[in-house]
């Protein structure tokens, strides 16, 4: 019974890291960059959380309406801001920029929210799940359905929609795509709105798991995440789930043994050694770059 309440709690951490990397795989996929800034979208989609349901104390229904919408609306802003001027910048000065606005909203968010953290109220009152001698969290189950229906709806937007053609074209050469009619501009800016919205959808089931909000909590869940992008390869939507999930397990088995302590170090060693052995990731491909 221990061993699959372990799993069920693997499961549902990985699902979180999952739907966040997915937003790091996507923009990466599209134009090569590392948003550092997206886990700090996930701070700002618990704020509103906390904002809505502590503060206003409004219909949780219209506060995850409202985190998702939040979050996918400052996404798009930061391309559209900080982005988007500099398509045609050096990547590493891009690079920089995406650091940059990750510092502005940690510390904006302190500034207007304080440095301590938030609790945010229960969403609903649901008791443990028995079945036989085993007990299942709602929360874990939710999280875990949630992040496998995204999951889907993501591959079909990609694989079977217009807009998700006009992404892969971009992604595999952008000057041919805007000769080709393609409005460049608006499909980034889809994809970042797509990815940020997944991040609000992370936000939530993360805040129905932990309950809180820091102006910080993004830098350790982004940096996680990237790990998981990483590990699975990143640009692969199935690779960013399988990435997340194991870093979700790692965490899991090993605190679950007594060594809580090491499991942020865990993570960063399954990530070195899966570089060291196969250094696209595990569903990566080899870019060949033209000259």
């Amino acid at each position: 019974m221990t061993f699959l309440t372990q799993v069920l709690n693997g499961l549902q951490l990985g699902s979180v890291y999952a739907l966040i990397a997915l937003g790091y795989t996507m923009v990466y996929g599209i134009i090569l960059l590392l948003n550092f800034a997206h886990g700090d979208i996930i701070m700002v989609g618990c704020y509103i959380l906390w904002i809505v349901l502590a503060s206003l104390g409004l219909n949780p229904f219209l506060a995850i309406i409202l985190s998702i919408a939040g979050c996918t609306l400052l996404g798009v802003l930061i391309d559209k801001v900080a982005y988007a001027p500099l398509r045609n910048a050096p990547r590493l000065s891009i690079l920089i920029t995406a650091i940059g606005v990750s510092y502005f909203l940690e510390n904006g968010a302190q500034l207007v929210w304080g440095a301590d953290t938030k609790v945010i109220p229960q969403f609903f009152d649901a008791s443990t799940i028995n079945v036989g001698s085993m007990q299942f969290s709602p929360v874990a189950i939710l999280t875990i359905v949630v992040t496998a229906a995204s999951t889907a709806v993501l591959t079909f937007l990609v694989q079977k929609t217009k807009l998700g053609k006009a992404m892969r074209a971009v992604s595999e050469d952008m000057g041919a795509a805007r000769l080709m009619g393609i409005n460049v501009n608006t499909t980034i800016s889809f994809t970042f709105a797509l990815g940020s919205a997944l991040a609000g959808i992370g936000s939530v089931l993360y805040a129905m798991a932990y309950l809180q909000a820091s102006p910080t909590m993004g830098i350790m869940l982004g940096t996680k995440a990237f790990v998981a992008a990483v590990l699975g390869g990143i640009g692969s939507i199935p690779g960013a789930v399988i990435g997340g999930l194991l870093v979700g397990f790692a965490e899991v088995f090993v605190s679950a043994i007594g060594l809580s302590v090491w499991k942020d170090a865990v993570v960063y060693l399954l990530l070195i050694i899966v570089l060291v052995v196969k250094p696209t990731g595990i569903l990566g491909r080899t870019m060949n770059e033209k000259v």
